[in-house]
């Protein structure tokens, strides 16, 4: 697959999760189930920063790889 594809095929599946996910809740039932507390807020917060952690250590243990010969890498077109 060319950049140019992938890059078409991932906006594609992007509109189409984003669009599946504004049409499955409903606003108010998920409002009353959170409620005020911040806890939910504080789950999504800390998720992010450990998702970013694991991002940072994927990408170091990616670029490794690359540095020692075992996976080819090419810049981007």
């Amino acid at each position: 697959m060319t950049p140019a594809a992938l890059t078409s095929y991932a906006r594609l599946c992007g509109t189409a999760l984003a669009r599946a996910h504004a049409r499955s809740g409903d606003r108010i039932a998920i409002a009353a189930y959170l409620g005020k507390a911040d806890t939910f807020d504080q789950a999504v917060a800390e998720f992010a920063r450990t998702y970013a952690a694991q991002t940072i250590t994927d990408h170091a243990t990616l670029a490794a790889t690359v540095a020692a010969g075992v996976v080819r890498a090419a810049p981007e077109l």
